[in-house]
């Protein structure tokens, strides 16, 4: 499903993103040609303006100026008096250009009334026809014809300029974005199929633990919902005593179930961030003390000191979930207690930190923790020792406990102890 939805997002922002890409690099390729075709129409006008200032104010016109003229204009050029072709006409060119020339003539002829072979005998000014044609293979041309009146006659000029280069510079240039936009595409392409994979890798890592956690939660379930219905099933042919101790394993299940039930709503209320803090003032070494008073009787039971630690001077007041941080330690007791042997011992330490923090520590003469486990043992239905039947932990207490303190904008993490053993260290 996730492959599915990686490709379909791949697909969905490289269209997108590319889509505006090519747009704008299609308007900035419409702004540049425009660019380029006023630059070739500007050479044009700017060669025209140098061969009216020249053919305006000159007597006499030599074959090298036109020569130079054509040449640095890049424009093919011929000029009458009255009528009569210069004898540079014949000399330059070819046939192609001498149809050209004669297409400039009939186009400013018919479409502009202005024929060199007829000039107007009461013309006192300058004419000119600018314009734009196209020969037989319809390559597009700007064409002059200009008309100088004399003294005796007319002097006259027809200049075509070729667009050929303008069409190859904006060919070259087409096909330099066209390659732009195939790399930038490409590259949106690769980008979009990373950034959706990375973006994607948090909600199908979410959708695994989820299934493991339903797995697990059912797995859970499953135990003590069977040893209720093996007992409830006996309960119809026991005596009076069988029945006490059955209905004893029934609640005690029932327990049991409640228990983990209430973790799972925990942690499904942190994951939906709709597990609530009701914070206040409190006393850190009062938490410390109903905590302790609570498990000593457990303790005892099982043979094991517990001692709290508390510093000479006062402890400052934390603002805190007095409830829930009493849940966390709890957590940690009870999981203390369960891991240390008859005979070790389990410390509760409190010390304040800067910043109106304080420090819970509980440490054990347990087996510990191994490093490679330090950061799996906060994991949802985690044991740290696989190997005992613990029917009292289904491997979500530290879970919630580190749930809590990231509620309290604290941590809560664990250590080897000195001398063996393991170290909760829990900060509010």
């Amino acid at each position: 499903m996730f492959k599915k939805q990686h490709r379909q997002l791949t697909l969905f922002c490289t269209l997108v993103t590319g889509g505006i890409f090519l747009a704008m690099s299609l308007l900035c390729l419409a702004f540049s040609e425009n660019a380029i075709r006023q630059n070739h129409r500007q050479a044009f006008q700017a060669t025209l303006s140098s061969m009216v200032s020249y053919l305006e104010n000159q007597t006499v016109v030599t074959d090298q100026w036109m020569a130079k003229t054509e040449n640095g204009g890049r424009l093919l050029l011929n000029l009458y008096d009255n009528s009569k072709p210069f004898h540079y006409n014949t000399l330059s060119g070819g046939e192609k250009k001498k149809r050209l020339l004669e297409k400039a003539q009939k186009t400013a002829a018919e479409e502009y009334g202005l024929d060199i072979f007829l000039p107007s005998a009461n013309a006192v000014l300058s004419q000119q026809a600018n314009f734009t044609m196209k020969d037989e293979d319809n390559q597009e041309y700007y064409g002059a014809v200009m008309v100088f009146p004399r003294k005796i006659g007319a002097l006259s000029a027809v200049a075509v300029y070729p667009l050929a280069p303008r069409d190859r510079e904006i060919l070259l240039q087409r096909l330099l974005f066209a390659a732009a936009d195939l790399l930038g595409v490409t590259a949106l392409g690769t980008f979009a199929h990373f950034f959706t994979r990375r973006t994607l890798r948090p909600i199908e890592e979410s959708r695994v633990k989820q299934t493991q956690f339903i797995a697990a939660a059912s797995h859970e379930l499953r135990s003590p919902l069977a040893v209720m219905l093996s007992n409830l099933s006996a309960l119809e042919g026991a005596g009076p005593e069988e029945q006490k101790q059955f209905e004893e394993n029934i609640r005690a299940e029932g327990t049991r179930m409640s228990r983990l039930i209430d973790d799972m709503l925990a942690l499904a209320s942190a994951d939906s961030h709709t597990w609530s803090m009701r914070g206040e003032w409190t006393e850190a070494d009062t938490l410390a003390l109903n905590i302790y008073e609570r498990f000593l009787g457990p303790a005892r039971e099982r043979d094991i000191a517990l001692t709290v630690s508390l510093p000479e001077g006062p402890l400052p007041k934390c603002f805190c979930d007095g409830g829930r941080v009493e849940q966390a330690l709890s957590v940690l007791l009870d999981n203390a207690l369960c891991y240390t042997p008859p005979g070790g011992y389990v410390i509760l330490q409190v010390r304040a930190l800067s910043g109106n923090q304080v420090k819970f520590t509980v440490q054990d003469t347990g087996p510990g923790v191994p490093d490679e486990e330090k950061e799996q043992i906060f994991q949802r239905f985690y044991r740290a020792d696989s190997s005992r039947q613990d029917k009292e932990h289904f491997g979500l207490g530290l879970c919630v406990a580190r749930e809590i303190a990231k509620l309290h904008k604290g941590k809560l993490w664990v250590e080897d102890a000195l001398g063996g053993g393991a170290a909760f260290h829990l900060v509010i």
